[in-house]
């Protein structure tokens, strides 16, 4: 935004994208009118243009930003620390437990699947955070190589881009059937394809 706001302002702003945010998760991107935002967040119709005065447009940019920070978020602390084994487990833990637990309702998949397609900004913003996904998981790649824990051959941005392309593959496939067991598959492989040396 343009404008500098206050606290209180910045606070608001907050509650009326995390209250899209759910409800766009709940019943789809398409679905979600501004009068149900309103409704769902205590928010006045001219409260709410006050923020996003480019109406839902601006909104749904918002939520794209919001989703992609907490799809990094939920890995976290692990994805930005995968150095040594322990870790790299941790973060699978924690991804296949965030997924299994939102299943339909992840921001991955609203992101990607809904928000992206909305507008050239909401798909930079998808495609933006599946780079910044992959460059973290090839810092992991790399320096579990410089410890020796990961063989020299493996091309680390190949590696990575395998990871993501497994992860959002099995998201895909858990949205269509609610089940982890493609996600946990795809991770369990590459990993284990990490560790041999």
């Amino acid at each position: 935004m343009e404008r500098t706001l206050t606290a209180k302002g910045l606070a608001t702003r907050k509650r009326i994208v995390e209250g899209a945010a759910v409800l766009m998760r709940a019943e789809g991107v398409a679905r979600t009118s501004l009068d149900s935002v309103c409704a769902s967040t205590g928010t006045g119709k001219s409260q709410l243009f006050h923020y996003f005065p480019a109406g839902k447009d601006a909104l749904l940019v918002a939520v794209a930003e919001h989703e992609a920070a907490s799809v990094l978020a939920d890995q976290e602390p692990y994805l930005s620390e995968l150095t040594s084994w322990d870790a790299w487990t941790k973060w699978r833990d924690i991804l296949i437990a965030r997924y299994a637990a939102l299943g339909s309702r992840c921001p991955l998949g609203v992101l990607t699947t809904q928000l992206g397609p909305t507008s050239p900004t909401s798909e930079r913003i998808a495609n933006d955070l599946l780079v910044t996904w992959q460059n973290h998981i090839r810092t992991g790649i790399e320096s579990m190589q410089s410890i020796g824990q990961i063989r020299q051959t493996i091309d680390a941005a190949t590696a990575s881009a395998a990871l993501i392309s497994g992860i959002y593959g099995g998201v895909v496939i858990l949205l269509a059937t609610g089940s982890t067991t493609h996600l946990q598959a795809s991770l369990d492989m590459s990993i284990e394809d990490l560790k041999s040396l």
